[in-house]
C-alpha cells in the first residue's frame, strides 16, 4: 500500500454518509483518529450547523439544523493510507471527489461555510473602493466611508438596488480592490 502524504499542509475534503449518520459518523472517525494515534494528520472534523428560528405553538425557537445533511467535512493531511482507513469507518460512503477519490475544498467554500479565520491584512483608507465578497451585499463594491483599524471593520457606502446604503463589515468580508 502507497503511504505517501499526498498534502504538505492541511486541506479540507468533503465526506459523505448516510442520511441521518452524521453525528455517528463523527464520533466513529474521532474515535479512529484516537485509536489510531492520527491526531497528527487528522486535525478537524466538522457537522456543518447553523442557528434556525423555528415557530411552534407561537413561540419561537433557535435551533440548530444541519446545513449540508448527508455530509461532514475533514481537515487533514490527506495520504491513500488514510484514505482506507477514512471509507472504511463506519457511517462513511467515501469521499467527494471523482471517482471517490478526495477533492479538497477551495478557498472560497471554505469561507462560505466559516471554516477558518481569514487573516486580514492590508491597509483600508477612507475613499477606497472595495468589492464585498461575504454577506448580503456579496459581489457589490462599496466606498469606504469610515475606518475602524482596531476591530477590522468599516463602513461603506454601496449603490444597491439604486439606492446608497451604508453597510458596516469586517475586513473579512471585503476585499481591497
Amino acid at each position: 500500500m502507497n503511504n505517501k502524504i499526498i498534502d504538505t499542509e492541511p486541506r479540507w475534503y468533503v465526506l459523505h454518509t448516510f442520511t441521518g449518520y452524521e453525528m455517528l459518523a463523527k464520533q466513529n472517525l474521532e474515535q479512529v483518529v484516537e485509536n489510531g494515534n492520527l491526531q497528527d494528520r487528522i486535525f478537524e472534523i466538522v457537522v456543518p450547523m447553523e442557528d434556525v428560528v423555528e415557530e411552534k405553538n407561537g413561540k419561537k425557537k433557535v435551533v440548530q439544523k444541519k446545513m449540508m445533511p448527508s455530509y461532514i467535512l475533514i481537515k487533514m493531511l490527506y495520504g491513500d493510507d488514510l484514505w482506507h482507513t477514512i471509507t472504511s469507518t463506519r457511517g462513511v460512503t467515501g469521499f467527494v471527489g471523482p471517482k471517490g477519490r478526495p477533492l479538497p475544498m477551495t478557498e472560497d467554500e471554505i469561507r462560505r461555510l466559516h471554516l477558518e479565520r481569514i487573516v486580514v491584512d492590508f491597509e483600508l483608507n477612507v475613499g477606497d473602493t472595495v468589492e464585498i465578497i461575504d454577506g448580503p451585499f456579496e459581489g457589490n463594491a462599496g466606498v469606504v466611508e469610515s475606518v475602524d483599524a482596531n476591530n477590522k471593520k468599516c463602513k461603506l457606502k454601496i449603490t444597491f438596488l439604486g439606492r446608497e446604503v451604508e453597510a458596516e463589515l469586517s475586513y473579512e468580508q471585503i476585499r481591497k480592490l
